[in-house]
């Protein structure tokens, strides 16, 4: 059975002991989901009856390309005016509940597992039609144009209806969801949903020049950051800077995926 994480909210009661999981250091930060509690949210302007957890912002000497945010949706809540940004795009991807999107003249009925692309200085809005709360991730960057090309286009669609891309000799043990083609240089990031079988691994320490977001939307897993291995689960966020070394080995006895944020397609800048 496929399922979204989010973040639970609530407060743990008085027995539960403080000393946790929660990591932050100069190459990486994991932020698990038992932190991620009422009193951590955040009130956005434009928005009304929502809470969001942020998870990551740009930060001089850290990850400097993003942000990224848990948002629940109270039913009636959202936001006509989102995006205080114009030159922010956006992913957006349905954990909960359900929403309406309506992006230019467009609308579009959200329902847990679908994923949206806004380009920047797009329209749109985002309300909750159901009546339980609506969560979704809502990753954000500023666009960086490619000199004599359009941005890329909106699209929307359910992951069921995106192709698990499997890695190469790996027989569909490492599957990639990929809701950008990775040759369409427009895109100056990408959104992806990462699969492994229990028991399947990235066999080696990748180390490169992309800044990371992962949200860990269902199944376990030992994760290698830097020189650390951690223990991953539902609901836990791990934030990486660029060039920090990373693997992982799928446990237990269910799929281990995680919504992935990268950048990519663009020189680097070569000043501060």
């Amino acid at each position: 059975m496929t399922t979204y994480a989010f973040p639970p909210g609530g407060l743990p009661d008085q027995s539960v002991n403080p000393e946790g999981t929660a990591v932050f250091t100069d190459a990486y930060a994991v932020i698990p989901a038992l932190t991620m509690r009422d009193i951590v949210t955040s009130f956005l302007p434009g928005w009304i009856n929502t809470r969001a957890w942020i998870m990551a912002r740009p930060l001089t000497g850290f990850a400097e390309t993003f942000a990224q945010y848990a948002v629940e949706l109270q039913p009636g809540g959202g936001s006509n005016a989102p995006e205080p940004d114009p030159d922010a795009q956006a992913v957006i991807f349905i954990a909960k509940g359900n929403a309406r999107l309506t992006l230019g003249r467009e609308s579009y009925d959200l329902r847990p597992g679908h994923f949206a692309f806004i380009p920047a200085s797009a329209v749109w809005t985002l309300w909750n039609t159901g009546n339980e709360p609506c969560g979704f991730h809502w990753i954000r960057k500023r666009f960086e144009p490619l000199p004599g090309h359009q941005p890329p286009d909106a699209r929307v669609v359910h992951e069921t209806e995106v192709a698990k891309s499997p890695m190469e000799g790996t027989e569909g043990i490492w599957e990639t969801q990929r809701f950008a083609d990775p040759l369409d240089l427009r895109h100056d990031f990408h959104v992806n949903i990462v699969n492994f079988t229990p028991g399947g691994r990235i066999p080696f320490a990748e180390t490169h020049i992309m800044e990371h977001g992962l949200y860990v939307l269902q199944g376990t897993a030992r994760y290698l950051l830097n020189k650390d291995w951690v223990e991953v689960g539902p609901g836990d966020f791990m934030w990486l800077r660029a060039f920090c070394p990373q693997a992982c080995i799928a446990t237990g006895d269910e799929p281990f995926r995680y919504l992935l944020y990268k950048d990519v397609n663009r020189h680097p800048k070569l000043s501060l």
